[in-house]
């Protein structure tokens, strides 16, 4: 199992170059950010740091999105780090619900994250590829390499992920509902005639280490909210239609009132009280190094191929370093 590091580009950037530095120092395979613009800062001129300050470690988005940046636009970064570092990238890619919505717009259409995932795929890959109405390429690339991943909740997104994508980012770590996605997205893959596994599989959530499980919800609680938006947002598709969306993931967001984005992916976030103790246990990876490799081992066993923990928390170093000595080596041992 791969182990990658999700950050937030906060400032200043040298902490977050310093902390995937540290994170490959242990172990881990891949270093994710968010991407959104006003939020955050400019994640790739992040990640060309973390790029000339690492020697392996896999670097991307954990998301971006098709609208913030026009596709060729997205695919020449991508290949232009591609170019300095080599083939070191990967495009995580979503509807757009922080970096869309606090900009005043509403996150993309399915139809549009597809056919965005082949163009950026192909034009960063150096094929020619359909823009608009103009066909386009990127003369210079050479050898380009750029897996897109893509993040997904619901059917119609999960059958995206398994027809188009090289890989399915879900962004929680329960078992049940990884095992009941993770099957969508092979199904849909092998409808399509293609070889199911080859659609990497990669589990993200928060992780935190220690026997003091109040204060690791509270310090975690906060991706239940943001999970909750992506919830909603199904909620108001398919309604109460189980068959659809099932009621594990559903039924918690009864009681959220709202969000606030200026407090996004943050531990004590208040637009998150409205998340229960069960939720965050599930969704994420909690408790003593023993309760990690356990549930760990489960995921793998449903064939996730990396865990990427969230370490927006008030113990980042520790758990990368709990990580790096005590459990990854117990998994790949």
């Amino acid at each position: 199992m791969d182990f990658g590091l999700v950050l937030q580009t906060d400032p200043p950037a040298s902490t977050v170059v310093s902390l995937m530095r540290r994170a490959e120092q242990q172990g881990f395979t891949h270093g994710w950010t968010f991407d959104s613009a006003v939020l955050w800062q400019e994640p790739f001129v992040v990640h060309s740091q973390i790029l000339e300050h690492t020697e392996r470690l896999v670097v991307g988005t954990m998301v971006t999105n098709p609208s913030t940046r026009t596709w060729e636009v997205t695919a020449s970064t991508f290949a232009t780090l591609n170019d300095m570092f080599g083939n070191r990238t990967v495009c995580g890619i979503g509807r757009g619900d922080s970096a869309m919505r606090v900009a005043g717009r509403a996150p993309n259409t399915l139809a549009r994250l597809g056919e965005a995932v082949e163009v950026i795929r192909d034009l960063a890959e150096g094929r020619q590829a359909r823009v608009g109405d103009t066909d386009l390429r990127l003369p210079w690339v050479k050898n380009g390499k750029l897996p897109v991943w893509t993040a997904a909740y619901g059917p119609k997104a999960l059958a995206l992920t398994g027809q188009r994508a090289d890989g399915f980012i879900l962004q929680l770590a329960d078992p049940y509902l990884t095992a009941t996605m993770v099957e969508a997205v092979r199904t849909a893959a092998s409808d399509a005639g293609r070889d199911p596994a080859s659609v990497t599989i990669c589990v993200a959530a928060p992780a935190y280490v220690g026997a003091d499980l109040a204060h690791a919800r509270a310090q975690c609680r906060w991706f239940g909210g943001m999970v909750g938006n992506h919830v909603a947002d199904l909620v108001a598709r398919y309604g109460s239609d189980t068959s659809q969306v099932p009621a594990e993931l559903t039924a918690y967001i009864a009681a959220r009132e709202g969000y606030d984005y200026s407090h996004h992916g943050r531990a004590g976030n208040a637009s998150a009280d409205f998340v229960p103790d069960d939720i965050v246990d599930r969704f994420c990876v909690l408790g003593p190094v023993e309760a990690h490799i356990e549930k760990l081992r489960e995921l793998r066993a449903l064939g996730v191929d990396q865990f990427a923990l969230y370490a927006m928390h008030d113990a980042r170093e520790a758990v990368i370093d709990t990580y790096g000595k005590e459990i990854i080596p117990v998994l790949n041992g």
